[in-house]
Formats: C-alpha cells, sequence, structure tokens
C-alpha cells in the first residue's frame, strides 16, 4: 500500500479543487453532511484566524482526507472554529487506510482536544462519549412531528400552547428568514447579556468572533451560507437564531430572545413556529447541536453522541496537556474539573493574551453567581 503523506495550508488558502474532494466526501457519508465540517466553513474561520489550518492526506495523487485545526503553541490543536465547532471529524472514506492517531503524527500534531468529535468509521481511539446532541428532521412533516410532541407530554404541550396564545396576544407572529441588521445586531447583544447575567464567558466579544459572525451574515449562496431566522410578535422582535446552513442543513449558534417577553417563553414559541416553517424555508435538518437538553429534546427528532477528550501522539505531551482529560467531572475532582474546563474554554475562545486576561478577570468576578450552579 502506498504511503500516506499530509499536506498543510492556510484554511482560507484551501484550493478549490480540494474543496470538491472534501464535499465529496460528505455527500458520501451522511454523518459528515453537518456544515461545520465543510470546508466553506473552514475557509470563513480561515479569514478570521491565522491559526486556522487544513491538513490534506493524500495515499500517492489520490486525496484521502481532510482534517480542519487550530494549531497552538507546543504541538496542541483544537477543532477548526472552536468554540462555535460543536461537531469536528477526521473527514475521510470509509476505509482511508491510516487511523485518527496517525493522521495527527502526520500533521505534526503532539495533542488533539476532542470537543464534538463525529467518528462514524472508528478512528480515534480511546475517546469518551460526550454530550446527546439534537436535531429536529420531518420525515412525515410538521403537522405529525408536533402531534408527537403533544402525544408524548400531552401537559406540557398543553404549557406550551398556554405560552404560545400568550404572546400571540402581543401581536401576530411572524417568523421569516431575514436579512435585517439590526435585528442580527439586537441577537448578538442579548446573548451576549445573557453570558454576563449567567456568568458564562461571553464568546461574542473577540475580535475574531465578530468578524466571523459578521461576514457569515453578509454570506448567503446555494451550496453554503450563514442564515438568520427571527421572530416577531406585531412589530416586537421576539428572538431568532442564527448559524450556517448547507445543503439544507441548519445549524444554529446564537439563539436569543426577548427579555422584556420572557414570561411568554418565547423560545419555546420560536421552535414551534420554525418546525412549521422549515419545510418553506428549505431546510431538512434543523442542528440543534449538544448540551441543553431540557430545552432542546422535547422538539427533536433524532440524538446522537459526540466524541470529548485527549488524543496525544506523544506521550511526552501528555502533562503539558492534561487540560484535555476526560475524567474531570467525575469523583472528588469534580470542582477543579470545573475550574479546568473553564481555562481551556477561555484559551480556546480567545486566542490573544489580552482577551484572555479580561475573561479570565471576568470568570473571577461572576464565581459568586456561578457558586453551586451548573458548569
Amino acid at each position: 500500500m502506498a504511503q500516506i503523506t499530509a499536506t498543510r495550508c492556510p484554511a482560507a488558502a484551501l484550493p478549490e479543487a480540494e474543496a470538491d474532494a472534501w464535499r465529496a466526501f460528505q455527500r458520501q457519508q451522511p454523518a459528515f453532511a453537518n456544515p461545520l465540517m465543510g470546508p466553506d466553513f473552514a475557509r470563513a474561520v480561515g479569514r478570521v484566524r491565522e491559526d486556522a489550518e487544513v491538513v490534506t492526506y493524500r495515499r500517492s495523487d489520490e486525496i484521502v482526507g481532510f482534517l480542519g485545526l487550530h494549531r497552538r503553541p507546543g504541538g496542541f490543536a483544537r477543532p477548526l472554529g472552536v468554540p462555535f465547532a460543536d461537531y469536528h471529524a477526521l473527514v475521510t472514506g470509509p476505509a482511508p487506510g491510516f487511523k485518527g492517531r496517525e493522521a495527527l503524527t502526520l500533521a505534526g500534531v503532539r495533542a488533539f482536544r476532542h470537543i464534538g468529535l463525529i467518528d462514524p468509521f472508528g478512528l480515534f481511539d480511546s475517546i469518551a462519549v460526550g454530550p446527546t446532541a439534537f436535531a429536529i428532521a420531518l420525515p412525515e412533516g410538521p403537522d405529525a412531528h408536533l402531534e408527537a410532541i403533544r402525544a408524548a407530554n400531552p401537559k406540557r404541550a398543553k404549557n406550551y400552547r398556554r405560552l404560545l396564545n400568550r404572546l400571540s396576544d402581543v401581536g401576530p407572529l411572524r417568523l421569516q428568514a431575514s436579512r435585517d441588521r439590526a435585528d442580527f445586531d439586537q441577537l448578538l447583544a442579548w446573548k451576549s447579556e445573557q453570558f454576563r447575567r449567567t456568568g458564562l464567558q461571553d464568546v461574542l466579544r473577540p475580535a475574531w468572533v465578530r468578524g466571523l459572525m459578521s461576514s457569515l451574515f453578509e454570506t448567503y449562496t446555494p451550496r453554503f451560507g450563514g442564515l438568520m431566522l427571527t421572530l416577531h410578535a406585531g412589530d416586537t422582535l421576539a428572538g431568532g437564531h442564527f448559524g450556517v446552513i448547507a445543503n439544507g442543513i441548519y445549524h444554529p449558534w446564537i439563539a436569543s430572545t426577548n427579555p422584556a417577553l420572557v414570561a411568554a417563553s418565547p423560545g419555546n414559541a420560536f421552535l414551534d413556529q420554525v418546525i412549521r416553517a422549515m419545510p418553506d424555508l428549505g431546510i431538512r435538518v434543523y442542528d440543534l447541536g449538544p448540551g441543553h437538553d431540557h430545552y432542546k429534546q422535547p422538539f427533536s427528532s433524532t440524538l446522537k453522541s459526540v466524541g470529548v477528550g485527549l488524543t496525544l501522539t506523544d506521550t511526552r505531551a501528555g502533562g503539558l496537556m492534561t487540560i484535555g482529560s476526560t475524567d474531570w467531572a467525575s469523583g472528588v475532582d469534580a470542582p477543579l474539573a470545573k475550574v479546568r474546563r473553564r481555562l481551556d474554554h477561555i484559551a480556546a475562545v480567545d486566542p490573544t493574551a489580552a482577551g484572555r486576561a479580561m475573561a479570565l478577570v471576568d470568570a473571577m468576578r461572576a464565581i459568586p453567581r456561578r457558586l453551586g450552579g451548573a458548569d
């Protein structure tokens, strides 16, 4: 068998021929279909992050795989687009002829931090099962899906309807795909305020994130783009989602609601309305991503697990990169685990020293609000 080789290039400079080969792998394997695992998202991140890189694997002249990453000092790497990389993957065909650890070695990576690994071909060993991810698909149409939600929990469905009627009292509900910049700015402002109010790191503050979100908002092609969905009650913006869409698969990151309407639970009303509108919006799969089970699970039709942990190619990196270990949430080390995860999150969100220092100060100030709360 011919030797596997790896070449590296800045993500923004990925050649179109390689992007086409990447998309072909995605079409072959549905597990890779999410836009976060595609070349267009990699290029978008590459335009705002200098450490964004794509590794292309070849057997002789044949392309056999792709890996997007952020290359950090000391041979450490994170998934491309983190913390917005809810999913990441070594994108290949079913028999690439190499394993994940070998791929990282060829890429010059000593340690890779997994946060949402999709690995349908089992290329990575000893990866822990992470949080459940949720998605909405409508094989039998919106009405059948909404009826299934009602039948699963009639009491909860009745409460949803009551809250929906309360929001309708503000004005007629209208859900739409929107290019309104003022609404976009408002959704991001509400989200940042939510982060501050709850003591979480504001992942929208770094300059590269603002640049990425703005660029994606202005990008829409038949193949890939940013998409904002908004829900209005009359003339009042009640809430919305913003994220990326490709081939009918929508992956929103920003879910914001009007704090003045909290009594009407506009987040639940939004999901009810978006399910009804999915066919008209051209959305086949509404991928809500992992976490926040209480909010996403009642509306979802498909579940999947993602991988978390650390893959080492050099055992000497283990002591340096214990921040990637998977056992922090268990046993007596749980409080320290929260601290480690928070520090790792801060480092992932902002590559600048000033940004990390500011986030650390914010984290310390938020301790009184976060004591005893969920991580």
